[in-house]
Parts: structure tokens; C-alpha cells; sequence
């Protein structure tokens, strides 16, 4: 069934009151799939990606529920819980929820770490409809009994592959095992590996699948292009691009946290105004570069693919490729960043020649042929040359790799020898200490 506006969904008047406000009037193609089968009480499996209008396609049906049972909420026991994997997305969703809900007695709150948690249980003890939480800050609610789970009557996971690829499978499965069996569960991913469906068929029941395809996303209205640059000149080609005025609004990603740190402060130092934001950062930290991006103090902002969903920002011209990501999906997710809310936008990659395995992953997800256009830069570049060979992910470094060099940040920290047993480094261990930071700078951000 195909609905062409929001009032033949059924919604409450002051849903649709709310949508007008917003000047939202057709539905986005999730939505006009996963509504109906929300609104009839079903659990969905949905395939999208950030930027499809997702957040509305869970909320608006629930939160139409929610008006129809009426009541106020009870101290510590939400009526609705959302699950996202980042500090950002669960903002951005609560910014969603907010305008939804105007001029109704719905209340909610997000709860997130980095910040301050008494705010958070004061908003708990007080009552709330709607938790928008990630999952550790809201274990550390529940571990200190101020929410209780068992009421909740709709749950959604938002951005499920991020969560399990962050780590947080074990604290989700615990929040599931806290909720009535009585209950709507959503899950939306932007990817369905096996992992995902093994997810979702232990807290779905008979589901409804709704989706849409990353190649569809990818190549509407987004210009794609790609420069071959060698590694050390991409920051050289960077500072030159930025210089153009119509690099208006940029978000540029890079593969490590360390590595938009210090592309930020190069930046800086050539003049060119930037933030950088990352998962290493405090959440005053991020919000106060994400701030100042959206209010064009400034017009560059770093980011690493740990943030990549969760950057929401109107007429970013620009989404640069620094690095290529790890994930070929991430591509997708990250020049998703531009061409939002139906406009056009630019999305640049920087290809080392080591990185053309990468690139041709992210060719067969999208079913995109890219033109790896040369540069000044790669006057010199052999195109035949080898690539870089890594090891498979989880393969164990082979020989002795003195001082620990091969651990990536939090692996293995603190590990001393046993007591009276202290070894002491030969004088060729000490001089290959130093080598150890390349290998942590590959760690994820």
C-alpha cells in the first residue's frame, strides 16, 4: 500500500500538526513502508541508512500509540525506549522526538555518558515517556535502580550494525533481557550481515522487513569523484581545495582519531578554521565543534566514522574522503553527511594506490564504477606497483614484537611482569620501542 501524505496513515491531528510545522508532507520511502506496519502493532526489521527519514518511520507510529493509551508516566518507568550507539545520534533523535511531540503532554529525556548522571536520574525519579539512551549510560541507570524497564511497551535499536561493530552487543542483549516480553521491538541497521539477523531474531517476533537499498542512496544527487593522491600529499591537496570558496561547508573523515586530530591542527596552522571531532573527545567537546559547524563560525569539521551517523548538519557542500574507510558501508554512511532533506552535494575521495583494494569494495557495495582521475600529485605514481598486503582482521602479528608495539589503545594496557621478574630490554629492544605508535594509529575511531 502506497501513501502519498501523512494523514492516511491514520496519525493523531496533532502528529500531523506537528509534520506541517516542520513542513513535512510527503513520506520518505521508509516511512511510507515501516508506518502501517507500526501502526498495527507489528515488529519491524528496517534496512536504512542515516538521512532516509528513519527516525521518523519508528517514532511518529509509537508515539501515536502513546496518545491513544494516555496517562502520565510513573517515577523511573518509561512508556518507549529508543537505543542508539553514539552521543550525537541519541541528541539528534531527541531533537526529532521534541518537535513531534509539541503541544502534547509527552514527555522524554536522553541519557548518554560524558556528561553529568544526577540530571538523568532526577529526570527519571520525575517521570518520563520516552528514553532516548545509549546503552552503557543506561545500564548504569538501571544497575542503580533509577529506571525500571519493565513497562516499556516499545523498543527501538537505531543503528544496530554500529552498535554491535562499538561493542555494545553484551549491554544490549542485558536492556532486552530487563524488557517485558510483552512488547513492540524496531530494529533499524543500515547493513543486514548475519551478525544483524542473528540480533534481530532474538528480540523480533515474526517481523515485518521493510528497506532501502544503499545504492539507491549513494547515487541520488550526490556528485561522487576521486583523486588518486599519494598519502603524504593529501593534506597539501586538501588546503589547496579548501581555498575555493565553493568548499563552503566540509566535513572531512579520516580513518584514526589521532590522524583528525592532527589534520585539524595542520589546518589551523595553514589558516583554514576547523574543529575536529571524535570518539576520544569529551561530549562538551563535541557538542562545542558540532555547534560551531552549524553556526558557520566555522567551516571544516574533522570527524572519524565513529560520528559519521550521528553529524546532522543542513547544506554541508562537501563530504572529503581523507582516508577511505575500513568498511565499505561506511562509505555510504559518510556522504550521507551531504545532499540532505532533498538537495544536491559533493562528495570527494582520496585514493593512496594502497587504497584501491578499499575503493573497490566500496565499487562492488554501490555498484558505482569510479574514474580515479590523476593529479599534480600522482604525476609520479606507479599504478602497477603492488598494494599494501595487511593481515586479515584478528590475525595475530607473526615473531617477537618487543614492548608490546603491535597492541592497538586498551589492549594489554598496564600488563607488568610478575613481581622480582623485571626483564630489562636489550639495547636493540629500546631502539624499536619507538615503532609502536604506527601500529596504534591504526586503531579505528
Amino acid at each position: 500500500m502506497t501513501h502519498t501524505d501523512f494523514k492516511a496513515f491514520g496519525l493523531a491531528d496533532t502528529l500531523l500538526d506537528a509534520l506541517a510545522r516542520l513542513d513535512i508532507t510527503q513520506p520518505t520511502p521508509i516511512q511510507a513502508q515501516a508506518i502501517p506496519a507500526v501502526m498495527q502493532g507489528r515488529d519491524v526489521l528496517g534496512v536504512a541508512q542515516t538521512g532516509t527519514g528513519k527516525t521518523a518511520a519508528f517514532s511518529l507510529p509509537v508515539i501515536h500509540a502513546l496518545l491513544e493509551k494516555g496517562g502520565r508516566p510513573a517515577p523511573k518507568t518509561p512508556k518507549m525506549l529508543i537505543l542508539t550507539p553514539t552521543r550525537e545520534l541519541a541528541s539528534q533523535i531527541a531533537g526529532n522526538v521534541k518537535a513531534y511531540t509539541a503541544g502534547t503532554k509527552l514527555t522524554h529525556h536522553v541519557i548518554f555518558g560524558g556528561v553529568s548522571i544526577r540530571p538523568q536520574i532526577e529526570a527519571m525519579r520525575r517521570g518520563v515517556d520516552i528514553v532516548i539512551a545509549t546503552p552503557g549510560r543506561l545500564l548504569d541507570l538501571v544497575n542503580q535502580r533509577a529506571i525500571i524497564l519493565g513497562e516499556v511497551r516499545h523498543v527501538v535499536l537505531d543503528e544496530a550494525d554500529r552498535m554491535l561493530d562499538m561493542g555494545f552487543v553484551r549491554d544490549v542483549m542485558k536492556i532486552v533481557g530487563q524488557l517485558p516480553k510483552e512488547r513492540q521491538s524496531l530494529l533499524f541497521s543500515a547493513t543486514m550481515p548475519r551478525s544483524i539477523e542473528d540480533l534481530a531474531a532474538k528480540i523480533l517476533t515474526k517481523p515485518v522487513r521493510v528497506e532501502v537499498t544503499p545504492e539507491v542512496i549513494t547515487v541520488e544527487k550526490i556528485d561522487q569523484s576521486v583523486y588518486l593522491v599519494p598519502q603524504k600529499a593529501k593534506k597539501l591537496w586538501l588546503i589547496e581545495k579548501l581555498a575555493q570558496p565553493e568548499f563552503a561547508k566540509v566535513v572531512i573523515f579520516t580513518r584514526t582519531k589521532h590522524g583528525a586530530n592532527r589534520l585539524s591542527a595542520d589546518l589551523e596552522k595553514a589558516g583554514i578554521e576547523s574543529g575536529a571531532i571524535h570518539g576520544n573527545k569529551s561530549q562538551a567537546a563535541r557538542q562545542k565543534a558540532l555547534a560551531a559547524f552549524q553556526s558557520g563560525n566555522i567551516n571544516v569539521l574533522v570527524a572519524t566514522d565513529i560520528v559519521a551517523r550521528g553529524i546532522h548538519v543542513d547544506d554541508i557542500s562537501h563530504v572529503v574522503n581523507f582516508d577511505l574507510p575500513e568498511e565499505p558501508e561506511s562509505y555510504v554512511h559518510r556522504i550521507g553527511r551531504t545532499a540532505r532533506a532533498g538537495k544536491s552535494g559533493i562528495a570527494v575521495a582520496l585514493v593512496d594506490p594502497s587504497e584501491r583494494s578499499k575503493l573497490r569494495q566500496i565499487e562492488k557495495l554501490t555498484g558505482l564504477t569510479f574514474d580515479l582521475q590523476k593529479t599534480d600529485y600522482a604525476a609520479h605514481v606507479d599504478l602497477n606497483a603492488p598494494e599494501e598486503k595487511r593481515p586479515p582482521r584478528g590475525a595475530k602479528p607473526q615473531g617477537r614484537r618487543p614492548g608490546g608495539g603491535g597492541q592497538r589503545f586498551g589492549e594489554g594496557r598496564g600488563a607488568r611482569p610478575a613481581a622480582g621478574n623485571k626483564a630489562k630490554p636489550s639495547g636493540g629492544n629500546r631502539r624499536r620501542r619507538s615503532g609502536g605508535g604506527q601500529t596504534r594509529s591504526a586503531t579505528v575511531g
